[in-house]
């Protein structure tokens, strides 16, 4: 009797997670466009607020002066790439392959808005009252789960070969 692959390993279940993770992700986005302010803070807890901006580049607006048509291409080699890793990670790995998938649904997401509007819908600001972190979004922090999994897994990789050995 052969062992199933974790979930995040198939291709069916992951690909429907990645679905499920860009439509909310829209979603989510499209409430943000039709009932928040532009530019102006919504306060939600100390530290904490709702604020609608566009980021015209990648993460934290890096590359914001480049050319919309070469931050989708870059986006696009990013999904090809992190897929290509999901593929190339062997099956057992679930912790890495769920890494890859959020990685993959973020940059679909803020994909999908850049494409729609050349631009990407951020809302979540945290501060304080001499600090503030870039303006990020719901795929953002998908990019950023997915790359803290993927280095637990390989941290834990790390420490089965050196208990093995």
């Amino acid at each position: 009797m052969t062992k199933r692959a974790p979930f995040f390993s198939r291709p069916v279940p992951v690909v429907s997670f990645i679905v499920i993770a860009v439509l909310v992700d829209q979603f989510i986005k499209l409430a943000v466009e039709t009932w928040l302010p532009l530019e102006q803070p919504v306060h939600v807890l100390p530290m904490l607020a709702l604020y609608r901006t566009y980021n015209f580049g990648v993460a934290f607006s890096m590359l914001s002066g480049m050319e919309g048509w070469f931050i989708v291409a870059l986006r696009l080699v990013v999904v090809a790439f992190v897929t290509w890793l999901w593929r190339q990670t062997p099956k057992e790995r679930g912790l890495a392959h769920a890494g890859y998938a959020l990685i993959i649904a973020g940059a679909i997401g803020n994909l999908v808005d850049r494409l729609l509007f050349g631009y990407v819908i951020d809302y979540v600001l945290f501060y304080t009252a001499t600090w503030s972190f870039a303006v990020f979004n719901l795929a953002d922090s998908f990019i950023t789960i997915g790359a803290g999994i993927i280095l637990l897994d390989e941290v834990l990789q790390s420490r089965g070969r050196r208990h093995k050995a």
